[in-house]
């Protein structure tokens, strides 16, 4: 039998009847999950409760702000984006863990065991996670790594979400009901074969640092080398000091080298005192490596054409940054083109998380194909 792929569309966050239209064109899908990325303009929650309305309590509605949408055209903004997974195909769980800000690790720890227990999985059917934190609790180290740790062997995808381009406050929403503060988790089991994609644009140079002083909970490095953060940062990339921009930022990065790969450590600004304020966590005694640049959309076509077969959707989150990038290169329309030639759909974020680590500037997703044949 064919296999009901599933489905993306955006609209205009001020279109009317938004929910009517969402559900009507999901409505064929029957869904089992409706996830939703944007600022719908009369509120998540409402969006949330009038899509659980009308395609019926069955099929879960997960939804979180974002700083740009992926939808059938590529990069999108000021829509909302909603992605549906067929019931035919789907089986969705639903996890809030709360208070992020305040760490409760072994809470976490004991809800996420209990959850991936009474969700009783199918040994039979591929199954991952995804993963929606709140960009602004800045607790997604300690987060992927309890998750990890909980349900160990189990892929993970998602993405930190915050509002626009300005790091607003982020909406977290389960089902018409909002979760200020929280990370959402969802457990997908599909009979659909899955894949993780990773792609970051960056190798290492042979520049070097070490983190002499930091203040970890504000992910802030105080000094490289013994030195000023920043301005050792500018010596390393030979920029000057008042030419450190968001631009230099993301040609740039930080590198942290885990196992046999290099995840970046995004810089966000430069800190009044001369530190480096960074999108996630850092202590002192870490080894960065500066990265250098390459291009962008061949790596990003050779990773996808690496899948084993064509994908039905990719699940994608893709940093902000990358983004930005790509607008002061000139180059959205090509990226564009390839997100939806590959069938992506997801948002923009403030952090990336797969396999138990939290990365920055990178795009990763999780890739829904036909099952083998036989």
């Amino acid at each position: 039998a064919a296999v009901a792929p599933p489905l993306s569309l955006s609209f205009p966050a001020g279109a009317e009847d938004i929910a009517i239209r969402i559900a009507d064109a999901m409505a064929v899908l029957d869904p089992a999950l409706v996830l939703l990325f944007g600022t719908p303009a009369g509120g998540m929650a409402a969006l949330g409760a009038d899509l659980r309305r009308l395609l019926g309590t069955d099929c879960r509605v997960v939804g979180c702000s974002s700083a740009g949408e992926i939808g059938p055209c590529g990069y999108a903004a000021a829509t909302i984006t909603a992605v549906g997974l067929p019931s035919s195909s789907f089986r969705v769980g639903t996890c809030v863990l709360r208070d992020q800000a305040l760490v409760p690790a072994s809470e976490w720890m004991a809800v996420l065991r209990r959850f991936h227990g009474d969700f009783r999985p199918d040994l039979r059917r591929s199954i991952f996670g995804v993963l929606l934190p709140d960009a602004h609790a800045r607790q997604e180290d300690v987060l992927t790594a309890t998750l990890d740790a909980a349900i160990p062997g189990l892929p993970v995808v998602g993405g930190s979400s915050a509002e626009g381009l300005t790091f607003a406050p982020s909406c977290q929403m389960i089902d018409g009901a909002v979760h200020d503060g929280a990370a959402l988790f969802l457990l997908i089991e599909t009979d659909l074969a899955v894949a993780e994609v990773l792609f970051s644009h960056f190798s290492p140079t042979d520049r070097r640092a070490v983190v002499t002083a930091a203040d970890p909970h504000n992910r802030i490095i105080l000094e490289l080398n013994a030195e000023p953060a920043a301005q050792e940062y500018a010596r390393l990339t030979g920029l000057p000091l008042h030419g450190l921009t968001q631009t230099e930022f993301a040609r740039h990065p930080l590198l942290l080298r885990t196992g046999r790969r290099h995840h970046v450590r995004a810089i966000r600004s430069v800190t009044p005192q001369g530190g480096l304020q960074l999108m996630s966590g850092t202590e002192p005694g870490h080894i960065l490596t500066l990265g250098r640049a390459m291009d962008m959309t061949r790596g990003f076509a050779d990773v996808m054409d690496a899948l084993p077969r064509p994908p039905l959707m990719v699940l994608g989150f893709d940093c902000i940054l990358r983004r930005l990038a790509l607008e002061r290169a000139g180059m959205i329309p090509q990226m564009s083109e390839l997100l939806a030639r590959y069938r992506v759909a997801g948002f923009n974020t403030y952090g990336e998380q797969h396999s138990g680590m939290h990365v920055n500037q990178t795009f990763v997703g999780m890739a829904l194909m036909p099952p083998e044949a036989g």
